[in-house]
């Protein structure tokens, strides 16, 4: 929406003009009138949403941004929010919505939900970490019985499919409601009708636990393109669904995270947060930042009679740290990839400390062969600065690679987010380490 139409929307607001602004949201998607809601405040979202139908106001209020949402459920009731917003919604987007609230009000939104299944649904699912399988499926999904006949098939997914949007698959289960199979939508058509649902079902479905990380369920869903995948719990009953359409919102969301990390911020942070939030999630890391150049400092001040004597030495310490903070990063970043994508493996550390030894000679070996050409050129053969530059320049390479290839494996191994690895954390070690052989090297050939 441009300005012109958000001011337009502003002005009928202020006016209390209601049709006017029922006849504009009619024409809009809940995903437009979301972001409409987005860039107006709490209490003009509020307004918009009086004038919405039920289902339409749950699907708007899902679409918005988390932030935005958050400060409109703040003004709102626990009631209201039942009955108005949860009782509409799908479980596993009621369970988004609840879990932004503090403990206190989820209950009293539990408590006005009307409908006990639906409520119990939810608390179930609240009890399930928000990072696996469990926290992320829902419990809307189109459920038979193995034993039954396709015409009794048919009549109870005709009465399941009235509370549901979409049909992705038809699950079958046994007496125990244990999963044993996908019935195929086409399967039921072409079947005769005295055949029973576990003789045309599709054996041995792929299936998730509910403890199951989320990155394991996004490469389960891409490697064998589904639409939904059942979870199942410990003893193989089927308690949930995940639908590629959650996938994708906590694949964008974990880039997200993953790209805030390698950025050095510290927290979830928007560039329409307060200056306050932004504050904090970068001051961290350039903390950090600053003491490691405090560090850098106090190095280089301890050669104050090398510089002396080699003056020209000084030039080449962007060279040293630039370079070395450039290659710790692409060798983490091509291992925080792997890692997410499932082609490099944090038990085969070694192998790929080998591999990215090989690479960062080639490459150290290039870089300090131009580098000693130059300084040949500039200051002839002998001067102490065509030696030291290219072997501290080696060194450093040599380093930063396999540094920024065993960092983030280590933390893949000890459970923590290898995405830190690739930011500001690996460039401050580097300029450290690359400062520390630099004046050593120099030292040694002085």
């Amino acid at each position: 929406m441009n300005k012109e139409e958000l001011e337009k929307v502003e002005q009928l607001i202020e006016a209390k003009d209601s049709e006017q602004l029922k006849g504009l949201l009619a024409g809009l998607h809940p995903a437009d009138i979301a972001e409409l809601c987005n860039e107006l405040d709490a209490e003009e979202a509020r307004f918009i949403y009086l004038l919405l139908d039920n289902e339409t106001a749950a699907d708007v209020l899902i679409e918005m941004d988390e932030d935005a949402r958050k400060e409109f459920l703040e003004i709102l009731p626990s009631e209201t929010i039942a009955k108005r917003f949860v009782d509409y919604m799908d479980s596993d987007d009621a369970v988004d919505i609840i879990r932004e609230m503090d403990e206190d009000k989820q209950e009293e939104v539990l408590s006005h939900i009307e409908d006990i299944e639906q409520a119990g649904d939810i608390v179930d699912l609240l009890k399930y970490d928000e990072d696996t399988a469990g926290g992320l499926m829902g419990t809307e999904m189109v459920v038979v019985n193995e034993n039954w006949s396709m015409p009794e098939c048919l009549k109870e997914m005709r009465i399941q499919a009235e509370d549901m949007d979409e049909i992705y698959y038809v699950y079958v289960v046994d007496d125990d409601e244990r999963l044993r199979g996908v019935f195929p939508l086409k399967k039921m058509i072409t079947s005769p009708s005295v055949s029973k649902v576990k003789h045309v079902m599709r054996k041995e479905p792929i299936s998730v636990h509910v403890d199951t990380p989320i990155e394991e369920v996004v490469q389960l869903i891409e490697k064998y393109d589904l639409v939904a995948v059942p979870v199942v719990d410990s003893i193989g009953r089927l308690v949930g669904r995940i639908t590629v359409d959650d996938v994708m919102d906590e694949v964008r969301e974990q880039a997200e995270r993953d790209y805030q990390l390698a950025s050095g911020l510290s927290q979830d942070v928007e560039t329409d947060d307060s200056v306050l939030r932004q504050t904090s999630a970068r001051l961290p890391w350039l903390l950090i930042g600053m003491i490691g150049g405090i560090g850098n400092s106090m190095i280089l001040g301890n050669f104050d009679s090398t510089f002396a004597a080699h003056p020209e030495m000084a030039l080449y310490i962007p060279l040293i740290g630039g370079t070395g903070g450039n290659v710790g990063t692409q060798s983490s970043a091509l291992v925080v990839q792997g890692l997410a994508n499932s082609s490099l493996d944090a038990q085969n550390t070694w192998k790929q400390i080998m591999k990215e030894s090989v690479v960062a000679v080639i490459n150290a070996t290039i870089i300090s062969m131009l580098v000693y050409i130059y300084n040949f050129i500039r200051f002839g053969a002998s001067a102490t600065v065509s030696y030291s530059v290219s072997l501290s320049l080696f060194a450093v390479v040599m380093f930063a690679s396999i540094f920024g290839t065993l960092v983030p494996m280590t933390l893949e191994k000890l459970k923590i987010d290898p995405a830190i690895a690739t930011g500001p954390f690996i460039s401050i070690t580097n300029d450290i380490i690359g400062m520390m052989l630099y004046m050593g090297i120099t030292v040694l050939l002085s």
